[in-house]
């Protein structure tokens, strides 16, 4: 029996990350270290993010209404 998924999990890096939400890569690092994202290592010891957790995690802050300024 096969255990592999049949598609390939796309991984991104942190500074693409950063680029979708518009912050530094040092947010997402701090974001994962939060528990906000799961971490996977690769070989070199490099941080790479799953592009599916990533987009769900973008559509659910789309989602939340930002604070208005100048109220009150």
């Amino acid at each position: 029996m096969n255990n592999t998924p049949d598609v390939e999990e796309v991984l991104l890096r942190p500074s693409q990350v950063a680029a979708l939400f518009d912050v530094d890569p040092k947010t997402v690092s701090n974001w994962a270290d939060s528990g906000m994202l799961t971490v996977t290592w690769t070989l070199g010891g490099h941080r790479r993010y799953l592009e599916t957790e990533v987009l769900a995690l973008r559509r659910q802050v789309a989602r939340v209404p930002s604070p208005r300024k100048g109220s009150g």
